[in-house]
């Protein structure tokens, strides 16, 4: 009589089984719910009052649980000064774009953006991205017109979101160290904001919104003395540009305009010729910078929807699931947005789209989903696989075994660090992260 079959041990889930089922209820509804709660504040102003400090005591109280019981800190604190380097390359992105954000709001003056030859405001560059959401909005339903207005995610809904799937390491939803995929993104943010300063550095181009300038700076009427040089006199007048094309030299004077305001900056005086100041601007360099905002010039490209794109595309990589297409049908939403409210030509938008894919693509060498201690044991393996063929050759069965071991330690992490470190260090990247989270509600609340 034949004996029964033992029962196979069914294996234990793979984590990424375990990610595609968390999508299903736990990290996307958790994002959903951040995103649905603070769109009340536009709906039921005492329902989101009542609903968002509960979200947030739950998020927090739930980080809090989880954080002694995570496993990886070691992987964390060895991220750590990556993460620090990228944040450090990503302040001087932002700092670099502000400056040149003023410096084309401020350079032509106030003139050049209140009016040209006909004595008009300088007209916006035509956008056929515009006239095809004006011609949708007389065919659609006013129910879908109304959608397509709402503004149902902004600037720092995006940053939230990415932040809440950087903690999501602690409940092992992405692959850690949460602070890999941090550099990763900060890095491909400040690659992106400064490609984005030399382009609209490049060409000036006018506002989408005509009274920006006027409404929002107090800077001279007149164009600085270079722009009276290289670039007024051959403006508009067709003799003179073909005369300054045929002599390929500037032969314009600069005029005679009274003196422009020069503040006390000390070491920073070098920036007064950039930005422009007027007695009204504050005391510093650095309050003028604080009122840049989104500036009066149009920049190519759109750093919301940058910020937003690389938000989905890090969802995506890391995730998955339901809620990265939903991220993604957002960031169409906004983009359109950004057209529709004219704070951008169409053009911005697409081009911020696509630049963001390619440059997320580019920087997997920081971080990604693929296992890297696979990856070194393979690349050992691969190394001494000659060395096992003449061990199994010879029958050395103590060579193979310490090339095998060789092997096995090349995928294992590096010697761990003490609990206090770990503790100390898991404390202070909470408190760091919840300064972050009050600057990003205070600073990008607006969008």
């Amino acid at each position: 009589m034949s004996k029964p079959k033992a029962e196979r041990a069914m294996p234990p889930p793979r984590p990424a089984a375990c990610r595609r089922s968390l999508a299903v209820g736990g990290l996307g509804l958790a994002a959903a719910a951040y995103v649905g709660v603070d769109h009340l504040s536009h709906m039921s102003p005492s329902l989101h009052g009542r609903l968002q400090p509960a979200l947030w005591a739950t998020l927090a109280l739930a980080t809090a649980t989880r954080a002694p019981f995570y496993r990886r800190w070691d992987a964390e604190i060895r991220a750590a000064p990556k993460f620090l380097a990228a944040m450090i390359f990503m302040l001087a992105a932002l700092l670099c774009e502000a400056v040149s954000v003023r410096f084309v709001s401020a350079v032509l003056g106030l003139q050049w953006h209140r009016s040209n030859i006909n004595n008009r405001s300088t007209a916006p560059l035509p956008d056929t991205g515009q006239w095809l959401l004006l011609a949708l909005n007389e065919r659609l339903p006013q129910a879908i017109v109304g959608l397509l207005r709402a503004r149902i995610i902004t600037l720092h809904h995006y940053l939230m979101l990415f932040i809440m799937l950087g903690f999501s390491a602690l409940f092992d939803c992405i692959k850690g160290p949460g602070l890999g995929i941090a550099t990763r993104y900060m890095f491909t943010m400040a690659v992106g904001r400064f490609l984005r300063t030399i382009t609209f550095l490049a060409t000036i181009l006018p506002s989408a919104r005509p009274w920006c300038a006027e409404s929002r700076y107090r800077i001279p009427e007149h164009p600085h003395a270079w722009a009276q040089k290289y670039y007024a006199p051959y403006a508009s007048d067709p003799r003179a540009i073909r005369r300054v094309i045929l002599w390929d030299m500037p032969y314009a004077a600069v005029q005679d305009y009274t003196v422009e305001y020069r503040p006390e900056w000390g070491q920073m005086s070098f920036l007064i010729d950039i930005l422009r100041p007027t007695a009204g601007d504050g005391p510093s360099w650095y309050h003028l910078l604080k009122k840049a905002s989104g500036g009066c010039s149009d920049l190519m490209y759109s750093g919301h929807v940058l910020v937003a794109v690389l938000t989905a595309m890090a969802w995506t990589e890391a995730y998955g699931g339901w809620i990265s297409v939903v991220i993604w049908f957002l960031v169409l939403h906004s983009a359109q947005r950004e057209i529709r409210e004219r704070h951008h030509y169409s053009v911005d938008c697409i081009v911020a789209i696509y630049v963001g894919i390619l440059l997320w693509r580019m920087t997997g060498f920081i971080w990604s989903m693929r296992d890297s201690d696979r990856a070194r044991r393979l690349a050992k393996l691969e190394e001494v696989q000659n060395k096992l063929f003449r061990a199994a050759k010879d029958s050395d069965i103590d060579e193979i075994r310490g090339l095998l071991n060789e092997v096995e330690l090349a995928g294992l992490a590096k010697k761990a660090f003490s609990r206090h470190v770990i503790l100390s260090f898991a404390a202070s990247m909470i408190i760091f992260t919840l300064l972050f989270v009050l600057l990003t509600f205070t600073l990008a609340s607006d969008g």
